[in-house]
């Protein structure tokens, strides 16, 4: 599982910033398609939100791969 700490200053980190800091996508053009495409999930359900505000704890899973989040 790959984790990404967010910066100290900060409460949250969008989805689509969570991909490319992870190293799962090259862009935010590819993080936006991939999201789009339902082909992530956010805590285990899809989640076609670019948007969406991830904190502490939240899990991201994408192409095989797993992200948390830690603050």
């Amino acid at each position: 599982m790959i984790k990404v700490q967010i910066r100290e200053e900060e409460e949250f980190i969008k989805l689509g910033q969570l991909l490319k800091k992870a190293g799962l996508v090259s862009s935010g053009v590819e993080a936006k398609i991939v999201i789009q495409d339902g082909l992530v999930k956010v805590n285990g359900e899809v989640d076609t939100r670019r948007g969406k505000k991830l904190v502490d704890g939240d899990i991201v899973s994408y192409n095989g791969q797993e992200v948390q989040v830690l603050k």
